[in-house]
């Protein structure tokens, strides 16, 4: 009978004959409307990528959770099917739990656990949560990874270029050169949970005095490379929560806020997956933020250049604003380009421009800047399109992903007192001072 192991592989086979023919007939369609201008159904073709990708573990779901919170990294029908996507897939057996939990911790696994669940509690897309008691009695959570992912990454990232040298064909708008290296960057940070541990215990001392916001303690003797064992922490889902609590709105909101931009504004650094999975709320209406695996450094110029293009929109300062996209990783941008860019700029900072209690986007849109991100992709087009810096892509994906968040909360929230809070006394060189102690002190390198 085959194990586990062999199931993968045989699955992802499977997997990419079907994405491989999903991705086949794509490229037939589009030259046939390149060649013989022959309209390509697009939604319908991404309902059958979905299905082809639906229902699967591995790098290639996390890519398109990724992918459909990345303005115009993908047309919009495809970013409507990939935002349906689930990483609820079936976990794996207890004969992998059991050889997976030995190569990490010993043969004598079992011994170190007052209980381990054999079902998991969770099935995502690189690996499964098993509830467990820890010798001194707390309950604990195990993320075990899955079997071979480090190759299963690898191979899912030719087809991620496979995916976008397709639309490049026929979208000149955006060049994903950096944003599948940005991609690809973290992906792989992801498989090494030694490293978000560190990335966890980072978030717990950043974040030691903020307060609404709550982050698992790490069990670092039980855990391991392919191992990650933290406190268990209870939590509902946040839409449920408001569904039953509706003036806890704002509030949960404002945690959030201050989850995701306290370290950004104060460390640089930012929690590069705002997935509605990835924070739940306790009964005191406190946010647990969960799963570090995708962390994103900042160098703190960056972080000045985003307060500079701030100031520059409110001030109207051309040059200003130049500079910030420059700083950001624009180079040499055009007058027509920063055009375009200010768009989208002045659309994801309006609601701090604004000293009063506002919704996050008052045009009444089911989906957060999805006619904004439209303009500009045309806009783009029109003037030769551009190359989204790697920094620019998961400071980006947060805000839009944040901004999604807050428009379904339905919160109106000071904006700009928020925000105001974080900036008064920034400074980049105290920024700078404060990001190398945090990095030092969980043995993390420096940004690149």
């Amino acid at each position: 009978m085959p194990n586990d192991d062999e199931n993968r592989l045989g699955g992802r086979i499977a997997r990419y004959a079907r994405v491989g023919t999903a991705m086949g007939g794509l490229a037939a369609r589009l030259a046939g409307e390149r060649v013989l201008g022959i309209p390509v159904q697009r939604d319908k073709h991404a309902a059958e990528l979905r299905a082809a990708l639906g229902g699967l573990k591995g790098p290639l779901m996390k890519v398109a959770q990724l992918l459909s919170t990345i303005p115009d990294a993908l047309p919009r029908e495809y970013v409507q099917e990939l935002a349906q996507l689930q990483a609820d897939a079936p976990s794996m057996g207890w004969p992998f739990v059991k050889r997976r939990m030995a190569s990490e911790l010993g043969p004598d696994w079992q011994s170190r656990f007052q209980s381990f669940e054999h079902t998991a509690a969770a099935a995502a897309s690189l690996g499964q949560v098993h509830r467990a008691v820890g010798p001194d009695g707390r309950r604990l959570a195990c993320k075990l990874q899955y079997p071979d992912m480090a190759s299963a990454v690898e191979a899912d990232l030719r087809q991620l270029g496979l995916i976008f040298a397709i639309f490049e064909r026929t979208d000149s708008a955006i060049s994903t050169r950096q944003i599948q290296a940005e991609i690809g960057a973290r992906l792989r940070e992801e498989l090494d949970y030694e490293r978000e541990a560190k990335h966890a215990r980072l978030y717990r001392a950043m974040l030691a005095d903020t307060p609404g916001v709550h982050i698992p303690d790490i069990v670092g003797a039980l855990s391991a490379r392919r191992l990650l064992t933290m406190e268990w922490v209870e939590g509902r889902k946040i839409l449920e929560f408001v569904a039953d609590h509706p003036e806890a709105r704002d509030e949960l909101a404002m945690n959030m806020f201050r989850a995701w931009y306290v370290p950004f504004y104060n460390y640089g650094i930012i929690h590069g997956d705002p997935h509605l999975g990835n924070y739940s709320v306790r009964p005191d209406r406190s946010i647990n933020l969960l799963d570090f695996g995708c962390v994103r450094i900042f160098p703190p110029r960056f972080v000045k250049g985003v307060i500079d293009l701030y100031n520059a929109l409110r001030a109207d300062d051309r040059d200003a604003a130049v500079e910030a996209y420059r700083v950001w990783g624009f180079a040499n941008p055009s007058n027509e380009l920063v055009d375009v860019l200010n768009i989208w700029a002045r659309f994801v900072y309006a609601p701090i421009m604004d000293d009063r209690s506002r919704r996050i986007e008052e045009t009444n849109a089911g989906h957060y800047g999805r006619e904004t991100a439209a303009k500009v992709h045309a806009e783009l087009r029109r003037v030769g399109g551009v190359e989204v810096p790697r920094e620019f892509v998961f400071m980006d994906r947060a805000a839009v992903g944040l901004g999604s968040v807050f428009l379904h909360l339905k919160a109106e929230v000071n904006w700009y007192q928020l925000f105001q809070g974080l900036i008064r006394d920034f400074d980049v060189d105290a920024l700078s001072a404060r990001q190398t102690a945090a990095l030092a002190a969980q043995g993390l390198p420096p940004p690149a």
